[in-house]
């Protein structure tokens, strides 16, 4: 049982599972340093456990290696067989990957699996107005949202704003320029699927900027959240 929870502990560490990846393509630190811009030194000290992942290394090393971030997560993933059978992860009440942004806060149940067919998200609309959101992001795939709370709108680069309410619903495709908007002064909260892969989402989210969080990979630590003071705790998401 110690045995098993310790190799469980090892295979949660990027840097154990990166070492894992780079082994099966029979790449050398070089090569991989050449994929994603990180100097051998850094890809060294992340393989051996020397030094935390910030979110620009794990983009890097996803974009890079053209993997998923979460199979940075779990060493010895491998592409899920093509007829997928009793599968599943549960995600405890306030846990997931908690991504914070200048427009929205994210939280992503289920972050932990991988090859997703669709991604879930909890999202946040930080900004007021159009004016204050900025540009319109876009990414690959359809997206169906739905108000879990508050007023939004959700404005697109094709359409007119549409107001949506406590309850309502909205499917379209997400390769239109798009933001939500909260409207009012209340809380906004929006279940939002997916059908790009998690790596996109988190590029188009531009969780690069200083208002991100670190991230602990393996066991992220439960945090109460910053804004509201009922918030519940979450899973941190690391800070570039």
């Amino acid at each position: 049982m110690a045995d098993t929870r310790k190799q469980d502990k090892l295979a949660a560490r990027p840097g154990h599972a990166l070492r894992a990846l780079r082994k099966r393509k029979n790449w050398t630190l070089a090569e991989v340093g050449t994929r994603t811009g990180l100097p051998v030194s850094t890809l060294s000290k992340i393989e051996n456990g020397k030094m935390s992942l910030s979110y620009d290394k794990l983009a890097r090393l996803s974009a890079g290696l053209e993997i998923d971030i979460a199979q940075l997560f779990e060493a010895g993933a491998t592409a899920p067989p093509s007829t997928i059978s009793g599968r599943r992860i549960v995600t405890r009440a306030g846990t997931g990957l908690a991504i914070e942004t200048e427009n929205y806060s994210h939280l992503y149940p289920a972050a932990e699996l991988l090859s997703k067919r669709f991604v879930p998200i909890i999202a946040e609309p930080r900004a007021r107005t159009l004016a204050e959101f900025g540009e319109l992001i876009r990414h690959p795939g359809e997206e169906y949202a739905f108000v879990l709370e508050g007023t939004v709108e959700l404005h697109t680069d094709l359409y007119a704003p549409t107001r949506l309410e406590t309850g309502d619903s909205i499917y379209f495709d997400s390769g239109m320029g798009h933001a939500y908007i909260a409207v009012g002064t209340g809380r906004c909260r929006v279940l939002s699927i997916c059908s790009a892969t998690q790596s996109e989402l988190l590029a188009a989210s531009g969780a690069n900027g200083s208002r991100d969080e670190k991230a602990n990979a393996a066991n992220p630590p439960r945090a109460a959240k910053k804004r509201p003071a009922t918030a519940p705790s979450r899973r941190r998401a690391s800070r570039k």
